[in-house]
């Protein structure tokens, strides 16, 4: 398999995280469901994070960003916690 230069790997990436608003997705389940190179996701995903896409929850899975109002039920039933995604 060719490596998928970041552009590709970005928006494959979004793409599946908006296809399933609830996946939840640790960075080797990612790397292997989009089928990107280790580095290039973890790169993808760090940005995703950085443009408040993506949360990276304390046990290093990775999920939707919602807003604050409309996402505090989802968080909280999920385990995640804003303070604690907010110091990751």
């Amino acid at each position: 398999m060719n490596p998928l230069p970041y552009e590709q790997a970005f928006e494959r990436i979004r793409a599946e995280y908006l296809e399933m608003p609830g996946m939840r997705l640790t960075p080797e389940q990612v790397r292997r469901l989009s089928g990107i190179e280790s580095t290039v996701c973890r790169a993808v995903l760090d940005d995703l994070v950085r443009a408040k896409f993506l949360r990276r929850a304390p046990d290093g899975s990775y999920a939707r960003w919602f807003d604050e109002g409309a996402s505090q039920h989802h968080m909280a039933s999920s385990g995640w916690s804003s303070r604690a995604v907010r110091s990751a």
